[in-house]
């Protein structure tokens, strides 16, 4: 036989196979994009699995900034249970603390305070100066020292109490950045940014004039290619909401040496 006839003969089982294959592999593969159909429906619930409003930074922030309301909440309402339940108790000890707990309350900012204080308001360069301007982009935005730098100026001012974005500042609290947002308590906010104490007005002010670095912040804030917001109000009242958020502190502890063997 033609060494070529031969050839053909061997190629003929080759695609049989190879029509098997197909044969078995094509509904599997229909079975499970199947499987998959169902799965995906069944874990949307009905929904998008990848929701619109998470497409921008804005609704990130809005989504984010409810849970951390809705959780505050929460703690708020067991913090009152507790405290209720404790009251009943009517053991002395138990009275003891919870005298010593009130006498801590009002330094701590766990109660409100109200009187004359000064608010400033800082916010971002305009959004088309900060398409074009030539300037480093970090001058045109708000940092978390820029806010820092604010409250620690009111607190040396003799400030009774210190709120940003209406949130009670206490020793615990942590100011930071997070992208273009800043994150406090736990909760991101978006600029323009609202520092407000209550104290004394002149106090308050004189400390904020002889800040440096708050002078620093307000030459760019006058400087047209910079123009980073800046504003003062005094107002003749003004409350500082208490302090609702946890207070349980998180801390490291060393390791026990491991015992000699």
């Amino acid at each position: 036989m033609p060494h070529g006839s031969h050839a053909r003969l061997d190629a003929r089982p080759r695609r049989t196979r190879r029509e098997r294959l197909w044969q078995v592999g094509t509904p599997v593969v229909f079975l499970l994009s199947g499987a998959l159909f169902v799965t995906s429906a069944e874990n949307s619930d009905g929904t998008d699995l990848r929701p619109g409003r998470y497409t921008d930074m804005a609704s990130v922030v809005r989504a984010e900034r409810n849970e951390a309301t809705r959780l505050t909440e929460r703690v708020a309402a067991l913090t009152e249970s507790v405290d209720g339940l404790s009251a009943r108790l009517g053991d002395r000890a138990v009275d003891r603390y919870q005298r010593e707990v009130d006498e801590l309350s009002d330094p701590a900012g766990l109660t409100p305070r109200t009187g004359p204080g000064v608010t400033v308001t800082l916010t971002d360069a305009p959004q088309e100066l900060i398409e074009t301007s030539a300037e480093d982009p970090n001058f045109l935005v708000v940092h978390q020292q820029d806010i820092q730098a604010v409250v620690n100026a009111l607190w040396r001012g003799g400030a009774e109490a210190v709120t940003v974005q209406g949130q009670r500042i206490i020793s615990t609290t942590g100011i930071k950045c997070t992208g273009n947002t800043v994150t406090l308590q736990g909760v991101p906010y978006s600029p323009p940014y609202v520092i407000t104490g209550v104290g004394d007005q002149a106090d308050l002010l004189g400390s904020i004039d002889d800040d440096d670095y708050i002078s620093r912040y307000r030459r760019d804030a006058a400087d047209p290619d910079i123009a980073v917001g800046f504003g003062i109000e005094l107002p003749s009242e003004v409350t500082a909401p208490a302090y609702d958020g946890l207070l349980s502190l998180g801390f490291a502890t060393p390791l026990e040496p491991a015992a000699a063997s």
